[in-house]
């Protein structure tokens, strides 16, 4: 198995969502987002692979140093997401991507954010440098790319508050249905600077797994008692309509 086929299973199995999208952007583009998209995946698992946080902060600490030798330019280590993502990387864009790893270690603890300034870059450094990295690997304008990550972020973090308060977290804090459409709004007006923008067709594309934020966030604010449900998500059958309108419309 090639490795570009291992990070593609990754995706498949762990979001298939995601892996839909992936596979809905051109093919040569597909050997730089799965490792990408398989990277991401298996540092937002580091944190929750264990409830030792010794334990856990080593599992983040290894994604750190695999970043560095890409960074170093020193032969990366052998690993199926690895390697391949040292083809994609450069070394600045794998310096940024250090930020994607280490603000992960928020995970590891049960401490709530300080404040929504906190939250919000928690997401912005998370999902936000992804897709810059995503678009700092394609040569593509990635001016909207932090905006539109924290957008994504944002969706799929509401999605997860019933799993987190369930492992003894505190994702939110203001769990009040204004608290919650005011947080819900921050990642639409991001949505909003983003559609304003002039964006070349290789970014739409790359953008394609966040397809889902915009309706996800416009539910949390007509409706937050829906993220306590965990009821955000829309039917498969919206979801795949929806997937197959903006691959071939181009809209954000």
């Amino acid at each position: 198995m090639s490795d570009i086929q291992a990070c593609a299973e990754i995706v498949q199995k762990s979001d298939p969502d995601r892996f839909a999208a992936v596979m809905a952007a051109p093919v040569w583009m597909r050997e730089k987002l799965f490792p990408l998209h398989a990277f991401a995946i298996e540092v937002a698992r580091a944190p929750w692979a264990t409830q030792e946080p010794m334990i856990a902060e080593m599992r983040v600490q290894w994604w750190r140093d695999a970043l560095a030798e890409i960074a170093e330019g020193k032969s990366a280590r052998r690993h199926e997401v690895v390697s391949p993502l040292a083809e994609v990387l450069n070394p600045d864009v794998a310096k940024m991507l250090d930020g994607f790893v280490e603000v992960r270690r928020w995970d590891i603890y049960k401490e709530p954010f300080d404040d929504e300034a906190h939250l919000q870059d928690y997401l912005k450094q998370s999902s936000g440098f992804l897709y810059r990295a995503i678009c700092l690997s394609l040569d593509v304008d990635d001016s909207a790319s932090v905006e539109f990550g924290y957008a994504v972020g944002l969706a799929n973090f509401l999605i997860a508050v019933p799993e987190l308060e369930a492992r003894g977290r505190i994702p939110l804090l203001d769990g009040r249905s204004e608290g919650i459409k005011a947080l819900a709004k921050t990642g639409l007006d991001a949505l909003q600077l983003v559609k304003q923008q002039s964006l070349p067709k290789t970014v739409r594309s790359a953008f394609l797994p966040g397809w889902q934020a915009e309706s996800i966030l416009k539910k949390a604010v007509a409706q937050p008692e829906l993220v306590a449900l965990g009821a955000l998500n829309d039917s498969e059958a919206a979801k795949k309509m929806r997937l197959i309108w903006k691959t071939f419309s181009g809209r954000i």
